[in-house]
């Protein structure tokens, strides 16, 4: 963005601005304005400061003197103009100019092999030049700038929406607040990028949290995606945070200009955004000329990416040309023209302090590995779950074991295996309760199952999970409740069970720390208005095992009542749509217990719906006539729960899995198991989410 004398100019002001601070004036602050641009970029962008910070706070502090002095002058991409000095309320939904895709994952490089032979195969080329760069772990973001100053920041979201966060990126002083898009003929511009929390600036954030006796952020990914969603922006500043900016996904002209060389390969629009004042990978960056050094070039990478200083968790790959980019385009999921290779599981040894025993909501006993903290994979590991009494025995796990544990990417963490060889004879065996760890209640294992069982529908922890899941926002959607909520009311005596949500004493409430006028106004307008959620979401929220949101509205529309399911039988629930024998046999078990059916009446007297309203199938060319549906991976244009409201309102059918009997498949992004299975099935149709919006006529 500067160049030699551009710099040498700036250092020279910079000297001449430093003697003579206190006559300062005015007349001088747009030179004090462009001094502390310069030194920003040098400090967040090229991390080579040229000022030390007592330097860069005396200039900051006269120009904000200046401005406060002179309101007329303040401009909106002044150094002073980025920190906020009043809280959001909300982050107001915005949609991107262009979707924002995920990539196609590989693993190997077979994977690599293949998405050149199938790049070469579509653009009929015998070598493809590929540009290479490193793959960030952080919070993904979508910025525009229009006649040259930042006007919008957006997270992802769902791809095709995010939340509006523009004071908060003003924050991450590596992003310009204005850039010279203009010299370039460009009017208005999309970019995307990667904040991220450095390794250094995590370990200082996490010891600063320490020294207040505050728990420490789990891991540098979640610091930056948190930070993001901070409400005051003066909290956002303090993180740190700083952004890379590696992708021009849309742009508009100045009347008469003609697209700019650099825009003609994304190598060249690293470069633009580099030269324009932004930290894109241009460094880090690589042109390769064939898919044999790409793979070179990511095997490289993979063993010194622990001499980076921020986190990463692969490379992402992108044929270089734009031109062949939209010669190849899009699946429903991602870019043809790019693909991530993920490297290797992190591993790493650490020391198993114990075992606690923790009760679920439909009172399975997971045991949950305590270890000495280990950082790997970007997150710090503490407890890791080791799911059943069988998976100990099989790994031969020992309290005081050293044990491997490893994590790739999102994978939750897990214990590879113990390491026998270097016990010292100090290890103790695990022995798995008999008795539930939490009400003491003899535990039950059924015949084929691993997992033991507390069958005692009162133990205190069951019914603090039931409540948790029956407040939560797939279920009857109270918000303002949450986990936490639910497990201090508990623990303070102000609720005891489900019937209890609907039961709270907000006078003993508002005497909690916390809890003002407001914050209890809105619990309480969140529980009645959960009072008359469709029937189906009180079925889920009831936390009948193996019922999940599509089988709990096949049961609601079963139904014209709720307890009309109390006089139903085994045989009768098997005859439903997707309802197995384990479904039927939990079902039935659930609406035959006494204690079950003295909690649905005291939720009935309470107020809670119990009715079925079905909404009336659209008759016309439109109707979908029972046909059957399911939805796997991400939709870009409708929320999965938009989606199967529409199946419902044109007259189809929502099934769990994949069988004979479904219809459609309707695939979105990051499709997994479900896709693969359908493809064997010759009779189910797999589709796209523009084709489903057009089956039910747009």
């Amino acid at each position: 963005m500067y160049n030699e004398e551009q710099s040498k100019q700036l250092q020279k002001q910079t000297t001449l601005l430093l003697k003579s601070l206190n006559e300062t004036g005015p007349e001088e602050i747009k030179t004090l304005r462009d001094v502390l641009r310069f030194h920003e970029h040098r400090y967040y962008v090229m991390d080579d400061p040229l000022l030390a910070d007592a330097e860069y706070d005396q200039l900051y502090t006269r120009l904000k003197k200046i401005e406060e002095e002179n309101p007329a002058l303040i401009s909106s991409d002044s150094p002073t103009q980025r920190v906020g000095s009043s809280l959001n309320q909300s982050f107001p939904t915005v949609q991107h100019l262009v979707p924002m895709l995920s990539l196609d994952n590989s693993y190997n490089a077979d994977d690599l092999l293949d998405f050149d032979r199938k790049a070469r195969e579509i653009t009929g080329l015998k070598e493809i030049e590929y540009c290479i760069e490193p793959k960030f772990d952080g919070a993904s973001i979508s910025l525009i700038y229009e006649n040259d100053m930042l006007v919008r920041g957006a997270t992802r979201g769902d791809g095709v929406e995010g939340d509006e966060i523009t004071t908060n990126i003003k924050q991450v002083r590596s992003i310009p607040l204005s850039a010279p898009f203009s010299k370039y003929g460009i009017q208005q511009i999309e970019i995307r990028g990667e904040v991220i929390m450095t390794k250094n600036s995590f370990k200082k954030y996490n010891d600063a949290l320490a020294e207040l006796g505050i728990a420490a952020l789990a891991n540098p990914r979640n610091a930056a995606s948190g930070s993001l969603r901070i409400k005051d922006p003066r909290e956002v500043a303090k993180r740190n945070l700083e952004a890379f900016l590696y992708h021009v996904s849309d742009y508009t002209l100045l009347p008469g200009k003609s697209v700019p060389e650099e825009l003609t390969t994304h190598s060249g629009s690293l470069k633009l955004l580099w030269d324009c004042g932004f930290r894109s990978p241009q460094k880090e960056k690589q042109v390769r000329e064939g898919i044999t050094d790409v793979i070179k070039h990511v095997h490289d990478y993979e063993e010194m990416r622990d001499t980076l200083p921020y986190e990463i968790d692969g490379m992402v790959i992108k044929v270089n040309d734009f031109e062949l980019q939209d010669k190849m385009g899009m699946t429903t999921h991602h870019p043809r023209w790019a693909i991530a290779f993920k490297f290797k599981a992190r591993q790493a040894t650490t020391k198993l302090k114990g075992i606690e025993f923790q009760v679920g909501r439909t009172g399975a006993v997971t045991p949950v590995a305590k270890l000495e903290p280990v950082f790997i994979g970007g997150v710090t590991v503490s407890s890791i779950s080791v799911h059943n009494e069988e998976y100990i025995k099989e790994k031969d796990l020992k309290i005081g074991d050293s044990v491997l544990i490893e994590r790739a990417g999102d994978v939750i963490p897990q214990i590879v295996k113990s390491l026998p060889d270097v016990r010292t004879g100090h290890e103790k065996q695990i022995v798995f309760p008999r008795n539930c760890p939490v009400c003491n209640s003899e535990l039950y294992k059924e015949e084929g199952e691993a997992v033991w069982r507390c069958i005692n529908i009162e133990c205190p922890a069951q019914v603090v999970e039931r409540i948790i899941h029956f407040v939560s926002k797939d279920a009857m959607d109270i918000r303002s409740f949450g986990e936490a909520n639910v497990r201090k009311f508990y623990e303070l005596g102000l609720l005891k069970d489900v019937p209890g949500v609907y039961q709270l004493d907000f006078s003993k409430i508002g005497q909690l720390e916390g809890f003002g006028k407001k914050s209890i106004d809105n619990l309480q307008t969140a529980i009645e208005t959960s009072k008359k959620q469709p029937l189906n979401r009180l079925v889920y929220a009831l936390g009948i095992r193996y019922v999940g949101e599509t089988t709990a509205k096949t049961l609601a529309n079963t139904v014209s009542d709720l307890m009309d399911l109390t006089k139903m039988s085994e045989e009768d629930l098997q005859q439903l749509e997707d309802i197995g024998i384990k479904v039927a046999q939990s079902v039935y078990k659930f609406f035959s217990n006494v204690q079950n059916i003295e909690m649905l009446n005291h939720l009935k007297e309470l107020g809670v719906n119990f009715s079925n309203t079905k909404k009336q199938a659209v008759t016309g060319e439109n109707t979908l006539h029972d046909q059957t549906f399911l939805f796997t991976g991400t939709m870009n244009k409708l929320k999965r729960s938009e989606a199967e409201a529409m199946v419902e309102e044109h007259g189809g059918k929502l099934l769990s899995g994949v069988s004979s009997k479904l219809n459609y498949l309707v695939v979105g992004e990051d499709a997994g198991s479900k896709l693969e299975k359908a493809k064997k099935i010759n009779t189910v149709k797999i589709i796209s989410e523009d084709e489903f919006i057009k089956l039910i006529g747009g």
